[in-house]
């Protein structure tokens, strides 16, 4: 949807806060997938949906300048486009990958990127073996070109896919060429200077928190 189908200036908004933030991709997955004869939902709806309470869900929408209307709720479509707005999405953002790995190989031949916002523009290695070899429609480049091509490629995100005792290295590398948002696969607590946002994730982690679920569910039968 283009930036100005609902001719919304771009001001600059207070900061939302960081648990929003998190659950607004939860809010556009479920309003995207929502019935396209259906045009309006309720703070309920959208609470039932996400396993969250509607007063936190009204407070959410509510930094983004929507607060529906009394017995009618929020226009589905607009709410989209606000959510989108906010989360950058209304342009694409180019991506690296570094690490060609099983897990960077398998991120590098996921076609769904582009669908949500993002592209993946290169992926980088550090390995012989590995580069120059392709990975999907990408050809695997030498980790001293990351700088050089970040700034051509006009890329300010990158995914961490390498195995642990890389990631440190490869993170000040990343600071040091300009970007300014991380996701780290590696598990690891990452330590940067400068203003990035490093998001990591940790499947181990959750496959523990998830194990406790079932131990209570168990417990509980």
């Amino acid at each position: 949807m283009a930036l100005e189908s609902y001719n919304v200036p771009l001001v600059k908004m207070a900061r939302i806060p960081r648990a929003t933030v998190n659950r607004l991709p939860l809010y556009l997955r479920v309003l995207e997938r929502y019935p396209v004869e259906e045009t309006t939902v309720s703070s309920q709806e959208l609470a039932d949906l996400i396993k969250e309470n509607s007063a936190k869900v009204r407070k959410d929408l509510s930094f983004l300048g929507s607060y529906g209307v009394r017995g009618v709720g929020y226009n589905v479509e607009h709410l989209r486009f606000q959510i989108r707005r906010e989360l950058g999405l209304t342009k694409i953002w180019p991506v690296i990958i570094v690490g060609a790995g099983n897990l960077g190989s398998a991120l590098g031949k996921y076609g769904g990127f582009d669908a949500n916002g993002f592209s993946i523009v290169g992926i980088y290695d550090s390995d012989p073996d590995k580069i120059g070899t392709t990975i999907g429609d990408l050809t695997v480049g030498a980790m001293e070109d990351i700088e050089g091509d970040a700034k051509e490629l006009n890329a300010e995100i990158a995914i961490i896919a390498t195995p642990v005792p890389a990631a440190q290295e490869v993170a000040e590398r990343l600071a040091g060429a300009g970007f300014k948002s991380i996701l780290n696969f590696a598990p690891m607590v990452l330590r940067v200077e400068g203003d990035i946002e490093i998001r990591r994730v940790d499947l181990s982690t959750e496959l523990q928190i998830l194990g406790y679920y079932v131990q209570q569910s168990l417990a509980e039968s």
